[in-house]
Parts: C-alpha cells; sequence; structure tokens
C-alpha cells in the first residue's frame, strides 16, 4: 500500500484530522481509529528458529492470557498459545511473567496434536484461541483441524486438555462455503439473540475470497451462525481478510482483523456496535512497516494489559515465513 493511500486511510479514520508521519511510513504520534492506542512495535517474542517444536519451520495465531489470578501455580503469569499451521501442526504454549518476555517454550509442546484418538486424526491442527470461562473456572480452547472444522478442548491448567466437540463446519454456513477456520471466542451478551459468547472467524467459499464470519452462543458450546459475513472482503477493498479479533471502547464493540499482504497487509478496523448493526468501516488500525520484522504484513492480532500498559501479540512477516511479535500502545 502507498504511503499516499495510508495516510488518505488514517485520516479518513480520525474525522480528518491531518497526521505526521515519520520513519518507515508510521504516524508520529496520533490515537488509532475508535480511540484506541496507537501501537508500536517493540520486539519479537518467538521465532521458529528458537523452537525446540519447530516441525514446519513456521508458527501463527498468537493468543495470549494472563493466568496469574486464574490459574493455581501456573507456569507464568501469562500464557501464551500458539501453532505451526502446515502439517502437523500442534497447538504450543509458552509463558513468561512479563507480557514484554523473554517466553519460555513449554517443553512438553504440542499440547494438542494431530491426532486424538478416538476423537479426530487430521493432517493439521492450529490457529489455538484460549478464552477464559469464568463459570466453569476453565480455559476452553477453540482451534481448527482441517480448515472445514473448528473444536474445542477445555482445560483446568491450560496445559493439558479434555476434548469437548466440534462447534463449527463448513456444512453449518451457507452452500460452497470452503473453509469455517482462526476463530476467536469472547463474552459478549447479544440480548436479542439470547446468547452471552459471539464467535468470529475466517470463511472461505468457491470464489476463493476469505470473509469474516460470525455467530452466537448462550454458553459457548451450542452455536447459530450468520449466513452473511460479518466484514465482506469487497467492503473494504481487501482480496482476503481474515485474523478477527474483537475489541471493546467508549461504550462500543469493534472488529479488527488483516488484509493479505496484496491487499495491504495491514490490520484494520470497523465498528459494529453492541449489537452488532453498524458495519463502520474505520480504515486502518496498525500500519505494517516495511521493515523487518513486519516486511509488509501484521496480523491475527490479540490483546493484553500488563501493569496498565496495553500490548498488541501478532503475526509479523510473511504468512507461514514470520514470527510472533510485540507491539506497545
Amino acid at each position: 500500500m502507498s504511503l499516499d493511500r495510508r495516510r488518505f486511510l488514517r485520516t479518513a479514520a480520525t474525522g480528518g484530522a491531518a497526521l505526521t508521519f515519520g520513519a518507515l511510513g508510521a504516524p508520529a504520534a496520533a490515537a488509532a481509529p475508535g480511540g484506541f492506542p496507537d501501537y508500536r512495535y517493540v520486539r519479537t517474542l518467538l521465532t521458529p528458529g528458537q523452537l525446540a517444536y519447530n516441525p514446519t519451520g513456521e508458527i501463527i495465531f498468537p493468543c495470549v492470557r494472563g493466568v496469574y489470578d486464574k490459574l493455581t501455580s501456573p507456569l507464568g503469569r501469562y500464557y501464551l498459545y500458539y501453532a505451526p499451521h502446515d502439517a502437523p501442526g500442534g497447538i504450543c504454549l509458552a509463558y513468561a511473567d512479563s507480557l514484554e518476555g523473554p517466553f519460555t517454550e513449554y517443553p512438553g509442546n504440542p499440547v494438542v496434536s494431530n491426532d486424538w484418538s478416538p476423537h479426530y486424526k487430521v493432517s493439521h491442527v492450529s490457529s489455538p484461541h484460549v478464552m477464559w470461562n469464568a463459570e466453569h473456572r476453565e480455559l476452553w480452547l477453540y482451534f481448527h483441524g482441517e480448515n472445514t472444522t473448528t473444536r474445542l478442548a477445555r482445560s483446568k491448567d491450560g496445559i493439558h486438555f479434555t476434548y469437548d466437540r466440534t462447534v463449527l463446519t463448513t456444512s453449518m454456513l451457507p452452500a460452497g462455503t470452503t473453509e469455517a477456520s482462526y476463530a476467536r471466542v469472547f463474552r459478549h451478551d447479544l440480548p436479542a439473540r439470547g446468547a452471552k459468547y459471539v464467535m468470529v472467524f475466517m470463511r472461505n467459499d468457491t470464489t476463493n475470497h476469505r470473509d469474516i464470519g460470525w455467530g452466537w452462543s448462550p454458553d459457548g458450546l451450542s452455536w447459530q451462525y450468520a449466513a452473511e459475513p460479518l466484514i465482506d472482503h469487497a467492503d473494504v477493498g481487501a482480496v482476503n481478510v481474515s485474523g478477527a479479533h474483537l475489541l471493546s471502547r467508549g461504550g462500543s464493540t469493534y472488529v479488527v482483523y488483516h488484509t493479505d499482504k496484496a491487499s495491504g497487509g495491514n490490520i484494520l478496523i470497523t465498528e459494529l456496535g453492541n449489537d452488532f448493526s453498524r458495519r463502520t468501516h474505520l480504515g486502518v488500525f496498525y500500519d505494517s512497516s516495511s521493515a523487518a520484522p513486519e516486511s509488509g504484513r501484521a496480523a491475527a492480532p490479540c490483546f493484553g494489559t500488563d501493569g496498565g500498559v496495553p500490548y498488541m501479540i501478532y503475526e509479523a512477516g510473511d504468512r507461514l515465513a514470520g514470527s510472533i511479535a510485540l507491539a506497545r500502545g
């Protein structure tokens, strides 16, 4: 994406306020759309080459959770889940006492593999999203394998998981859907739908353009799914969008998601409203740098706060050739 195009999107998103751009096209100092922090890259947290479990030389889709106030005797204050994507994949864990690291790889990785008898045997499992379920006092892991199927496993300690069920398949979506993966689940009330949880995920179909789909649930177990996408790739000028994450700010709800590198490689933001009735596209939430490690692509963000400081943990670099990085707000 050109610097002029990035400037246009950022200016539109901030209501026409002029922005000053510094090195590598990054805005010098400005709030992100919606009043969110202006995240800046700090450091790389994990690279495949440093990991003992490294079957494919690539890792994706980080999910960080503070567990110090939830688990008894955790390995560290924060658990970071991630995975290779290509076969055999495997859901992995690293832990640290600070979101800025250093993170230590759990020696028993993967904590969930692609062969879990008698529940499934698939080519790969990937895209871990872990949600703290306060009602059950468990960490609930949503993950995919194959790309057509999203599954749920549950844990009392964040390390040892019990398989629960399949929660999403392409057969639950409109005809022609070919992928239903990269799901994240959030506690969010939708009273009109009798729902307490919302899922956002990537869906693909026979046109081979990826959109953000969504669903809702009363309990995080049984789900209903919208026929129309939450974010249509064409509506935001992208070829593909994926890696969605919900955020709240100022009494409203937003979804952030990344575009493929051909469409700019940035993280975009759309306001949904608390009832998900809006589709106000606000432009660029995080503008990827051309410099390493991002090299023109930032993707699959997750968020946390440590000592009152907001952080974003995300994929940095080309798909299946990048690292897990940290940005600070």
